[in-house]
């Protein structure tokens, strides 16, 4: 089992847990976050569903974004409220940002916000993952798993 699995496995066991349903609003990863909790225990329990808005004006018309550069801290924290909203779930996560090779909105490539939304507030972060396309997914999955896992601890 990948350290992605077991995040995902740790948070499918606290989610059953506590009753907690989670969602999920996914750009740079393009459905695999969706994907990685889809394959978790029970998660027909637990997890609400997603939404991948890789276009700009999904993120802007279904999830709520408003006119600001779409791999930024405003667009991560306003997709993770809007599917949270979206979908009626507890607990949502989102993850906006650039793969590579090259830039966009003024960020470098492996420049990722990630947001979480839930009941009792809201925080972003940022990363700069400085590694190959691929490797910048799979370290946006993993960080994105461990705020969530985070998120429902509390």
């Amino acid at each position: 089992m990948t350290a992605i699995d077991d995040l995902a496995h740790r948070l499918a066991q606290v989610a059953g847990r506590t009753g907690r349903t989670v969602a999920v609003a996914e750009s740079l990863t393009c459905g695999k976050l969706s994907s990685t909790l889809g394959a978790a225990p029970d998660s027909a329990e637990w997890l609400r569903g997603g939404v991948v808005a890789y276009s700009e004006q999904v993120k802007h018309q279904v999830l709520g974004v408003p006119d600001v550069p779409v791999v930024s801290e405003t667009a991560a924290r306003a997709m993770a409220s809007g599917v949270r909203t979206l979908l009626g779930a507890d607990i949502a996560v989102a993850v906006t940002g650039v793969g590579g090779p090259g830039g966009q909105d003024g960020e470098p490539a492996g420049s990722v916000w990630l947001a979480v939304d839930a009941k009792g507030g809201q925080w972003a972060r940022h990363e700069q993952f400085d590694c190959e396309p691929e490797e910048v997914l799979a370290a946006a999955i993993y960080t994105a798993l461990t705020m969530l896992l985070a998120a429902i601890e509390e």
